[in-house]
């Protein structure tokens, strides 16, 4: 099996130019090692619409829902973004990236973008927090997947039963080297990994990859360890749902929701 992984390398990517990422080994995927795992993808496209709306606006604007649709797989490679305004807006707008490799879209994110208000007089919600990162116990998740990416974090897991689990994760480098990466995008570039952190059926009895991923967020969060609180259903055509509440120390601060398409493995013999 050929493997991709280089202690050396500092960052999930690297930026060739405007719109030109080079992928790092430490992005190899977990249902095939010779491709990408899609989450930190995620979080680079969030930073390029961060960066794409300062480059813009004098005012901030935050994401608070982004939604991505994926296409298809990706090689270990160079890959094109690009970002556009849909929906302007001065207290709301609606921007899209598409992430593509020689030409190819694989990867595209509609994100609302609102305008920031003080609310604490009214903030709240029945979301429950997390269980403390000290209640769960350090994981290996590289011993139940393969690939450098999931070899790549520090993990604290605790698992109810087979498709219930709570995790923390903390990434072990940024999204991109050599810039300042957002609380908010760094949470979302960990974020897909929920769908691996509680499988309801041992790996290789099935294939559960999701095809999308949509977040919604109501805070940006801390800079410490992401919590995921994940209920993963298989429906009985072939279809599931994975489901977080995402936390950070403080609690909840967003939910995100995968779609998956589920097949499995015939019994040999």
């Amino acid at each position: 099996m050929t493997t991709f992984y280089d202690p050396m390398v500092t960052a999930y990517f690297e930026r060739l130019s405007d719109s030109e990422f080079r992928a790092t080994g430490e992005v190899q995927g977990a249902w095939n090692t010779s491709e990408q795992h899609i989450a930190p993808t995620i979080g680079l496209l969030a930073h390029l619409v961060e960066t794409h709306r300062d480059a813009r606006r004098d005012d901030a604007l935050v994401l608070a829902r982004v939604s991505y649709d994926i296409l298809g797989v990706l090689p270990i490679d160079v890959v094109e973004v690009d970002v556009r305004v849909i929906r302007p807006g001065r207290t709301i707008e609606l921007v899209e990236a598409t992430l593509s490799h020689d030409g190819r879209p694989a990867v595209i994110l509609r994100a609302w973008l609102m305008q920031t208000a003080d609310t604490s007089a009214i903030a709240g919600g029945a979301l429950a927090a997390m269980p403390p990162l000290d209640s769960h116990a350090e994981w290996q998740a590289g011993a139940v997947w393969p690939g450098a990416f999931v070899r790549s974090g520090d993990f604290r897991h605790r698992e109810e039963s087979p498709g219930r689990a709570s995790a923390w994760v903390r990434p072990h480098h940024p999204l991109l080297a050599g810039e300042t990466i957002s609380p908010t995008a760094r949470a979302l570039g960990v974020v897909d990994l929920a769908n691996g952190m509680t499988p309801r059926v041992p790996i290789g009895a099935a294939f559960f990859p999701n095809v999308d991923l949509t977040a919604h967020l109501f805070r940006e969060p801390d800079e410490g360890w992401i919590g995921l609180d994940t209920t993963v259903t298989f429906g009985a055509h072939g279809v599931g749902v994975t489901h977080s509440v995402l936390n950070d120390a403080a609690g909840p601060f967003g939910v995100s929701v995968q779609s998956l398409t589920v097949r499995p493995v015939p019994a040999r013999g």
